[in-house]
């Protein structure tokens, strides 16, 4: 049986993966002249380079972050920005480590190399990160929230609604607890009155958190299944003026317009839905549909295509197109 830790490891990695994207998504781009500032003598570099290589960090790091925004040679930068991330990493030091991984995401996006040491640093930040909350607070709800995370990527689902109500037996009305529950109960559905646990736990947590949008949208999609229509729209309407950029809401909307023959209503959050996700071939094919049915021959023909060219590329989306749903 895996320990605690490794678990935690687990569910830890991919929210670091999530943070570092929404670092690289922040970062500063590369100054529009550098000419402007110093120069860098290549030779300091090239020497900082190669004591980083020899493992001498500790001297090597100061001299490559100081100077590594103001390299101009590409080749240079790439090198001297993977010897600050190799010796940060050794020296355990996130900051210049994360600094230098977000430069190489940014500068060099589709290198081998740099996607590698990317998921194999976010990995190792996560797993110190993860080490350093269980020794610090191993009985916080934050630790018993990441372990039944890492049970969830396990398909544990027993073991991680434990957790989860050990949470609340603490911390009755900390948001997003139920919401965890009523994801593992749907996962389980197939057991007897699985929807309507989850269908509970949902509106528990909206009693919580009333601005939680991912309930508001799986109490709409429980209702779609089971054929309540007016439920259903109400439900995920709701989701979408909670949180307006929630693609799915729209999608789900347009769904369940098409459903009951609604085929005009349908068109404007489909509409919607393709412009926020124009790679994916269900919505353009619900689109089609609705499109087709209010007599829009010449769209409906646009989307259809739009939709087998997207299959094409990616053969795993050639099954019934329908509903995505958020994690």
């Amino acid at each position: 049986m895996r320990s605690t830790a490794h678990r935690l490891v687990i569910a830890a990695f991919s929210s670091a993966l999530l943070a570092a994207a929404v670092l690289h998504a922040q970062a500063p781009s590369a100054p529009a002249n550098s000419s402007s500032q110093s120069a860098v003598a290549p030779a300091a570099i090239e020497h900082a380079i190669d004591l980083a290589a020899k493992g001498q960090c500790h001297e090597a790091l100061p001299p490559l972050r100081k100077s590594l925004s103001r390299i101009a040679d590409k080749d240079l930068k790439y090198r001297a920005a993977m010897a600050v991330a190799k010796c940060a990493m050794s020296l355990d030091q996130a900051e210049p480590a994360l600094q230098a991984l977000l430069l190489l995401n940014r500068d060099f996006p589709n290198d081998p190399e740099v996607l590698y040491i990317t998921t194999h640093y976010y990995s190792q930040l996560a797993t110190r990160t993860t080490q350093h909350l269980v020794a610090v607070a191993p009985q916080s709800p934050q630790a018993h929230e990441l372990d039944a995370e890492g049970l969830e990527s396990q398909e544990r689902w027993d073991e991680a609604a434990a957790e989860y109500r050990a949470i609340l037996a603490q911390n009755p009305n900390l948001p997003g607890i139920h919401y965890r529950l009523g994801r593992v109960a749907l996962a389980k559905s197939n057991s007897p009155g699985g929807s309507d646990d989850a269908k509970e736990e949902f509106e528990a947590e909206l009693k919580i958190d009333p601005t939680n949008a991912a309930s508001e949208f799986w109490l709409g999609e429980i209702a779609r299944r089971a054929g309540q229509w007016d439920e259903a729209l109400a439900h995920f309407s709701q989701a979408a003026k909670l949180d307006p950029s929630f693609a799915e809401a729209y999608l789900a909307q347009g769904m369940t317009f098409s459903a009951t023959e609604k085929f005009s209503e349908a068109v404007s959050p489909l509409e919607r839905y393709v412009k926020m996700v124009p790679e994916d071939p269900t919505g353009h094919y619900q689109l089609a549909i609705a499109y087709a049915r209010t007599n829009r021959k010449d769209d409906a023909a646009r989307e259809m295509s739009i939709q087998r060219q997207l299959t094409e590329k990616n053969p795993a989306t050639r099954s019934s197109p329908n509903g995505a749903a958020p994690q």
